[in-house]
């Protein structure tokens, strides 16, 4: 199969999205109306060579923007905020549209940054449905598009090409335009039907806080019925006044003979040739190095990759994304002739996802790791059990059942960089990749670390162990107090009498206190020690981290220091989608090296908190 055959046919049908410049010049205020180029014949690279989206009345399908085709924010679906009035392709080769704002307040918010010119940039999604290769341009293929159809306009934040915008004036024409106002329902979300509230019910209760109570209670239904489809359900909830626990067993009840639906993937769709041959550094290098174009031709792959990501993500990236499929890649020294010439020692490395885990001193203590999710989350949980009865002859049981509720999880960004030399980057060996991976792997584990055991629930952090509700507790005194053996018994005996005492339970503490316990003996003259050999606490192993804070204070006591026992098979580290990388050529620019920043969508939630018991006043 020839080369021009195979990208076309992996180029077709699939989403491109090309973005322009718009000013306020050709704004109708009044109106609410924008006039703007939405297209143009510029060449643009893309993983298969230059493209060229030809132009002639013949080769481009205005069908679904005539039809009142969706203006949004972002490419986002769910985010529109106008209507396409007029298309037309002028006789310059370009695509002209005229698009009118709606007066909801999201799309005033957007028509104001237009006014005011700090949102800039226009891209229009479109479908390539034929290309052929139309000849060479340097080192690359040109392919002419000679079938496409374009879709929606979006107002969006970076621009990639500014060959046409709204200051160009709209020469006349005698193509025709056809002019809907009718919106097109497969570019706007299904509308919510909110269930109504009797407000003058409401109103007519005697306290003011039982009005908010009410309040509360029906928000409450109407979430839990935008969360799961079923808004039906939650009105008549409200209706007949029952809980949201009662509306959640409904819910249950619904789709008891419902097949399951699969969830979404956040994967791209890459082989796994393609997967192997995607390099970190490469797009490392390409993005500390701009202006190098033979660094952005050898990275072409891997931004075309990101695009793919994003768009399959919903997400925008000032850097680039790297899809969940490559995170989850194995690196490994294959035969000579497919490429292990290539690397100068021998290398079995693991994929990121792995060089993470083994980096998290929670996971190391046995807590459970979800990654590749797509959207938010909830993990039922019983909260109460069924009871039991005895029964004498002809005897029948009351009827009861278990009560569930839900453990919810929703993305939370964390950001950690590292300094990388630029020597580095122009590496190629697998050995490099590995370096690479490792090193991003370490920062975002400390991160993760650093919140699961500490974060405060604020600032779009997750809450860590020390900052959840409902754990068990020992106390040390009113201004701390020295951990003791009796004081370890204890944290083990607050977790058993919550049932949570199963296999692989540990205790977590920081250097400072494990030096502690080896001086403290379990009862004074024994020459028995506290801390037991191998990091051996109570029987049970102590994982020890430095994210585990000393610096806590209580009462006149400072530098205090923190304990955890517990099952951490109960503590959730849940992972979204792909790694967004941005790289600051400057900062370390006179030391030879480039700053790295990934981030990372997570989030941290527990089970049960009764599975642990803490102390949080240790005087070590």
């Amino acid at each position: 199969m020839s080369k021009e055959i195979t990208n076309r046919e992996k180029a077709l049908n699939k989403e491109y999205h090309r973005d322009f410049k718009v000013t306020r010049n050709n704004v109708n205020e009044e109106n609410r109306t924008v006039e703007l180029s939405f297209s143009s014949e510029a060449p643009y690279e893309r993983w298969f060579g230059m493209e060229v989206l030809d132009h002639s009345e013949s080769s481009v399908d205005l069908t679904r923007l005539r039809k009142g085709g969706a203006v949004l924010v972002d490419h986002d679906t769910r985010d529109q905020v106008g209507v396409v009035e007029e298309v037309v392709i002028s006789s310059e080769r370009k695509g002209r549209a005229r698009v009118r704002f709606g007066k909801s307040q999201r799309a005033n918010e957007i028509f104001q940054d237009v006014l005011d010119e700090i949102r800039t940039c226009v891209s229009v999604g479109y479908e390539i449905r034929d290309m052929k290769l139309d000849g060479r341009s340097g080192d690359l293929d040109v392919y002419r598009v000679n079938s496409w159809s374009p879709f929606e306009i979006s107002i969006v934040s970076i621009p990639a090409d500014t060959s046409v915008g709204t200051n160009r004036q709209h020469e006349k024409t005698t193509n025709p335009i056809l002019k809907e106002t009718a919106m097109s329902t497969e570019n706007q979300a299904a509308p919510v039907v909110q269930p109504a509230v009797d407000v003058k019910s409401v109103e007519t209760q005697a306290r003011a806080d039982e009005r908010k109570a009410m309040q509360r209670q029906v928000n409450e239904l109407l979430s839990t019925g935008d969360q799961f489809g079923a808004q039906d359900l939650a009105k008549r909830a409200i209706e007949q006044g029952h809980s949201v626990d009662q509306l959640r067993m409904a819910i249950l009840e619904s789709r008891s003979n419902e097949t399951p639906m699969q969830a979404e993937t956040p994967d791209v769709g890459l082989t796994a040739k393609e997967t192997r041959s995607y390099s970190m550094t490469k797009l490392l290098n390409a993005l500390a190095n701009p202006t190098d174009q033979n660094a952005q031709r050898a990275a072409a792959f891997e931004f075309e990759v990101s695009n793919a990501a994003c768009q399959r993500m919903k997400k925008e990236t000032k850097g680039a994304m790297v899809p969940f499929e490559v995170l989850k890649r194995d690196l490994n020294v294959g035969t000579a002739i497919d490429g292990g010439n290539l690397v100068a020692t021998e290398l079995l490395s693991g994929s990121f996802i792995d060089s993470l885990e083994n980096a998290l001193a929670l996971r190391q203590c046995g807590a459970t790791m979800l990654t590749g999710l797509n959207g938010n989350i909830a993990i039922p949980r019983q909260t109460g059990g069924a009871s039991h009865f005895w029964l004498g002859e002809n005897g029948a049981p009351t009827e009861s059942s278990a009560t569930f509720d839900q453990v919810a999880m929703t993305p939370k960004t964390v950001g950690a960089f590292t300094d990388i030399s630029r020597r580095l980057l122009l590496q190629s060996s697998l050995s490099m990749e590995s370096f690479v991976q490792n090193e991003l792997a370490l920062r975002l584990a400390l991160a993760i670390d650093l919140a699961g055991i500490a974060g405060t629930g604020s600032g779009n952090q997750p809450r860590g162990l020390l900052n959840i509700a409902g754990l068990g507790s020992v106390v040390g005194g009113t201004n701390g107090g020295a951990l003791t053996w009796g004081r370890v018994v204890d944290l083990e005996t607050q977790a058993a009498a919550a049932n949570a005492l199963v296999q692989n339970m540990c205790y977590l503490t920081n250097a400072k206190v494990r030096g502690s316990l080896k001086q403290t003996e379990k009862a004074s003259g024994t020459a028995q020690f506290v801390m037991g050999e191998g990091d051996t606490l109570n029987g049970y192993r102590a994982v020890i981290s430095q994210q585990v804070p000393g610096n806590l204070t209580k009462g006149t006591g400072t530098a205090l220091s923190a304990n955890i026992f517990g099952n951490f098979a109960d503590l959730i580290i849940g992972m979204w989608g792909g790694l967004d990388l941005q790289v600051d050529p400057y900062t370390q620019n006179t030391k030879g090296a480039v700053r790295v920043t990934a981030f990372q969508d997570v989030d941290i939630n527990i089970r049960h908190p009764e599975s642990f018991a803490v102390m949080k006043d240790i005087i070590a």
